[in-house]
């Protein structure tokens, strides 16, 4: 209050020297204004007397708040105003290697809606066949083509399991995402041997409810035995140099944990907000880029490099939900590769009430059965839901007839994530700091 009226005080004298050369013809409009104005608000005064019962006093003021009143009941018809929130948009990697054509594109269907983007890629690996495939398969499609959200990396990254080009591929989708598909919340990678538990009108439904800066990764910094046979262990990625797969090769040195940053460890799968994924490629403040050449020599870098960047990020480590919202069955002690899901696994995949579930033999029977039971999703067809208006009679795709795009029709599905997403947030799990 001091400052600002220091700063009236300074401007009044200012004017006053400005303009203290003014002749005298300059005031003579001044007493009129000022008599005019006190006249004004003499008369506004009047007009918000009201009498004892609450009516105006003034005539003229009654006649015109009747005639407003008259016009708005018989002339408009109020707007419903809806609670619901726009639905979000999510941009998919979905990532595959030699053989994974077929499963990518049956993955692309599974998830697929109009509002999202996606972005498919086939490692080089891949036959240059395999790949003029999948790129064909998108251009063929009339859905895919009307709505033009679903792209295909045609010079494909050679990617090596367990190396830092995993991460490397990651990251060039997701600049893909921020420079050509335009406004989007959530980024999800997944793989061709994933598959979707819930339809995307499920999922866009729960994730409407949801703050747009929250970041689900599965994380801990209780790395365990992972600081003996990952953190200390140097190895190299031939990906970053050949042009044929390899597999990692060690350096006999080792080296101590860093102490410019904290290391954190979880799953790679995750879902991250538009927010994140902007300030893992721009890096303002360079964390990113440190941590990225740390871990270019750390063995399993997927499982590592956004947990330590978003972890010790002081914008973004308040904003995590450790989860990485899939069904994954795994040895205990966890071995390197987790259990291929079977229709033996069916009732533990819809009772873990998560979005995704891997890993699936290609053409897996349990993947039809997803499709019957969970999707509603014919052969060859895209998952339907509130934008698919079309009929169903003898086996026709509902989805060949296109609606409104924002109406979502969840399912049994939402139900299952809205307990999953409310028991993650809820006080028992979801803490202020989760980075700890």
């Amino acid at each position: 209050m001091k400052k600002l009226k220091n700063y009236y005080m300074h401007l009044r004298h200012h004017q006053h020297q400005h303009h203290h050369s003014s002749s005298s013809t300059e005031r003579r409009w001044v007493f009129p204004l000022a008599i005019g104005s006190m006249l004004s608000l003499f008369l506004l005064f009047l007009a918000t007397l009201t009498s004892p019962e609450g009516t105006p006093i003034l005539p003229f003021y009654r006649s015109v708040t009747t005639t407003y009143s008259v016009f708005v009941e018989s002339k408009l018809r109020p707007i419903p105003i809806s609670t619901l929130p726009p639905p979000p948009r999510i941009a998919y990697l979905i990532s595959g290697s030699v053989g994974d054509g077929n499963a990518t594109k049956r993955t692309l269907l599974s998830l697929y809606h109009p509002r999202n983007y996606y972005i498919l890629h086939l490692d080089l690996e891949a036959s240059p066949q395999e790949r003029l495939d999948l790129k064909d398969f998108v251009r063929r499609c009339g859905l895919f083509k009307r709505f033009g959200n679903v792209k295909v990396i045609s010079k494909a990254n050679l990617v090596t399991y367990r190396g830092p080009t995993m991460v490397a591929n990651t990251l060039h989708a997701a600049a893909i995402l921020l420079r050509e598909c335009g406004d989007w919340d959530w980024f999800i990678n997944l793989s061709a041997s994933d598959y979707p538990l819930v339809t995307q009108d499920d999922l866009l439904h729960t994730f409407s409810y949801l703050p747009r800066d929250l970041n689900f990764i599965d994380h801990t910094s209780d790395i365990g035995w992972k600081d003996h046979q990952r953190a200390r262990p140097i190895i190299i990625d031939p990906g970053l140099y050949m042009n044929k797969k390899q597999d990692v090769f060690w350096v006999t040195q080792r080296r101590s944990r860093p102490t410019a940053f904290k290391l954190f460890t979880g799953s790679a799968w995750m879902a991250l907000s538009r927010s994140f994924v902007d300030y893992t490629i721009w890096g303002w403040d360079n964390l990113p880029r440190t941590v990225l050449m740390y871990y270019s020599n750390f063995i399993s870098s997927p499982e590592g490099y956004f947990h330590t960047v978003i972890c010790n990020a002081q914008e973004f480590r308040n904003t995590t939900v450790n989860s990485d919202l899939h069904f994954i069955s795994w040895d205990n002690p966890p071995k390197q590769h987790p259990h291929y899901l079977t229709v033996d696994d069916m009732h533990r995949m819809v009772d873990s009430n998560a979005p995704f579930a891997r890993k699936f033999h290609r053409d897996d029977p349990v993947l039809d059965r997803i499709d019957a039971e969970l999707l509603s999703r014919g052969p060859g067809m895209a998952v339907p839901g509130g934008w698919c208006i079309g009929s169903r009679e003898n086996g026709t795709d509902p989805c060949s007839v296109i609606g409104d795009t924002t109406v979502l029709r969840p399912g049994p599905g939402s139900k299952r994530l809205d307990t999953l997403i409310s028991s993650l947030l809820s006080n028992e799990n979801f803490r202020p700091r989760q980075c700890v």
